[in-house]
């Protein structure tokens, strides 16, 4: 995988783990019971990352990466964007989304849950 660091990453943030979905052949990076990324592919069979975005941020990368950044694929077009393992995005910018996704996911928790999960040793 060209993002072969991507894993290792996202489970290294605070309160963050894996888990198979089997019904959709993906795996989701999740924060409690929400998920802030997901690996898979789209119904060709290429490689995807999917991850929520602030929807006016998400529309810049896809004008900057057309084709390699796009809509999420079986998500909320507006909130979601998925990076095609395949393309031409750069490793640190993969990495902002990551943070961005994570970041946005938590702050949807209570603050007294945000207190648990990243004081979490």
């Amino acid at each position: 995988m060209k993002y072969a660091w991507f894993e290792e990453y996202a489970t290294s943030k605070k309160g963050a783990y894996k888990e198979y979905k089997a019904e959709w052949e993906v795996d989701r990076y999740m924060i409690r019971d929400k998920m802030f990324a997901m690996h898979g592919n789209d119904v060709k069979g290429k490689e995807i990352i999917t991850l929520k975005l602030d929807p006016m941020f998400g529309q810049f990368l896809r004008e900057q990466y057309k084709g390699d950044i796009v809509p999420g694929y079986h998500m909320n077009k507006d909130h979601w964007n998925s990076v095609y393992v395949g393309g031409n995005v750069p490793d640190e910018v993969l990495r902002d989304m990551v943070d961005k996704s994570y970041d946005l996911i938590l702050a949807g928790f209570s603050k007294i849950i945000q207190q648990e999960i990243t004081n979490a040793a």
